[in-house]
């Protein structure tokens, strides 16, 4: 099947579909995400759908990808940063460059350049992205490095992140309440329970869109692109997805942009077809003959993570501060903001649910500028 319709509507299915079994038990943790990826790559293996490049597959890495990325990013509103506390920001930051040097490391001790091969330094750039913000920057680092189309390289890394994520999420559950016990710090107060209600606003997948509010996200995600595309003919040395990023966080800043409803429904929607037309790409034939790349990952990620855990809860530790704070921004980095929220709450701590929801979008707005940085520098 070659025709872009009949894909097209497949692979939509896929995503109804995951979506579904993304709320039984035995498939929830897994998440839609990966799950979209896993059924196209079965699809694609028994010929469903086509495992190489289409002119429906280039126009979503061409036009839908970097659109959904656009529309993610207008959330991020960085006035709203100053309501996450001076603790919690700064722990965040720390978190942050604790991720760096882990990932400049376990690059370093696994020998990236043979274990991994060619990409390890766009592999380590998406490494850095997503455990500084969550999984929009990993994307984001991967469409510009090309890694998208590298479908077993991809898949793999998705993989070892979605194991880790939720190994993470227990940990950072667990450390907090151990430690507390081990050494006991008042707890810091941060915002108010009412506060906290704004934090499942700022993360809920369910909006109400008006067709006024979708025609104004659309027509401001054409126009960037196009304009970022026009800017990038005359630094053709900054890189696309980096004007297009800046371009939507200074929209962002701008309230009657930031609070269009939909543009969560939006991207993400649009980054779920993406992820079908990477599960595509994947030879599941390859990938289990070759093993070995996975285990590589997953020992590159655990070694990055222990790394960036020592840094965050020692300094945090030497200050002696909230270990629920610690936990809760080492989370936002690691996981995202949508995990520092269920943290907060697994925490009974309604009081940090709104800054676990702030940092996480920090996390968003400068995880795609340091991956790439470090990324160049390995490279």
């Amino acid at each position: 099947m070659t025709e872009p319709l009949p894909i097209l509507c497949l692979l939509f299915l896929n995503i109804f579909v995951c979506e579904w079994l993304s709320t039984k038990p035995g498939f929830r943790h897994l998440g839609t995400a990966l799950l979209v990826i896993i059924l196209t790559a079965i699809e694609a293996n028994v010929g469903l759908v086509p495992t190489t490049d289409t002119p429906l597959y280039d126009a979503i890495f061409g036009y839908v990808t970097p659109f959904a990325l656009f529309v993610l990013l207008l959330n991020v509103n960085l006035q709203d940063l100053r309501r996450a506390g001076l603790p919690m920001l700064t722990l965040f930051l720390i978190g942050s460059a604790g991720t760096i040097v882990g990932v400049v490391v376990s690059m370093w001790l696994f020998n990236g350049p043979q274990s991994v091969g060619s990409q390890f330094y766009a592999l380590a750039g998406m490494f850095t992205g997503t455990y500084i913000g969550g999984a929009l920057n990993f994307h984001a680092v991967a469409l510009h490095y090309g890694v998208a189309k590298s479908g077993n390289l991809f898949v793999a890394a998705t993989a070892a992140d979605n194991i880790l994520t939720a190994v993470w999420m227990v940990a950072t559950l667990a450390i907090p309440q151990l430690m507390q016990r081990l050494r006991p710090v008042d707890r810091l107060q941060t915002a108010s329970s009412s506060e906290s209600l704004s934090a499942t606003d700022l993360t809920n997948d369910a909006e109400t869109v008006s067709p006024r509010d979708l025609a104004l996200l659309i027509t401001l995600g054409l126009g960037a692109m196009w304009l970022a595309q026009w800017l990038g003919t005359f630094v053709s040395s900054l890189p696309f997805v980096l004007i297009l990023t800046t371009l939507a966080l200074v929209l962002a800043q701008f309230r009657a942009v930031n609070r269009l409803q939909g543009a969560r429904v939006l991207g993400l929607s649009a980054i779920y077809l993406f992820l079908a037309v990477i599960g595509a790409y994947c030879d599941v034939g390859a990938l289990l003959r070759d093993g070995q790349l996975a285990v590589v990952l997953f020992g590159m990620i655990c070694t990055l993570v222990l790394i960036h855990a020592l840094i965050v809860f020692g300094i945090g530790a030497l200050f002696r501060q909230d270990w629920d704070v610690l936990g809760i921004a080492s989370q936002a980095n690691i996981g995202g903001a949508t995990s520092a929220l269920a943290l907060a709450r697994s925490l009974n701590r309604p009081d940090l649910q709104l800054p676990a929801v702030l940092v996480g979008s920090l996390g968003n707005a400068i995880g795609t500028y340091l991956g790439i940085l470090v990324a160049e520098w390995l490279r």
